[in-house]
């Protein structure tokens, strides 16, 4: 049983940056390609970015790129999504993903799913 745990959300002001993480359990984490999403209040699930297996890869939302960044560490099991500049409209449940296979496009879906970290960006 696959298992996502985000980490790193919280309230900062707009300007200034979060650093999320999600850490994968029970399975290996080097096999997934995995990717970060995100769902503002009121509003459907938006893809923000993607990493393959090995990290050689990402695909980025257009209106990520520049102030988003993902990495990861398969020694440490763990995702990471570096934001910076923050904007109020940022303000959303950030949610990991995992899938088998890594796609370089704007993921619809993944097989799995975190249960999400709020992160709310004040103006």
């Amino acid at each position: 049983q696959v298992q996502l745990v985000e980490s790193g959300g919280g309230l900062v002001q707009a300007g200034g940056s979060l650093r999320l993480s999600c850490a994968m359990s029970g399975r290996t984490f080097s096999t997934y390609a995995m990717a970060w999403f995100r769902r503002a209040p009121g509003k459907p699930r938006e893809f923000v970015v993607a990493i393959s297996e090995t990290g050689d890869r990402t695909y980025y939302a257009s209106s990520m790129k520049g102030r988003f960044t993902i990495s990861r560490d398969n020694a440490k099991n763990t995702v990471y999504l570096q934001m910076n500049s923050l904007k109020p409209d940022d303000t959303a449940d950030y949610y990991c993903a995992a899938s088998h296979r890594y796609y370089s496009g704007t993921w619809s879906t993944a097989e799995y799913w975190g249960q999400g970290t709020q992160v709310t960006v004040s103006s």
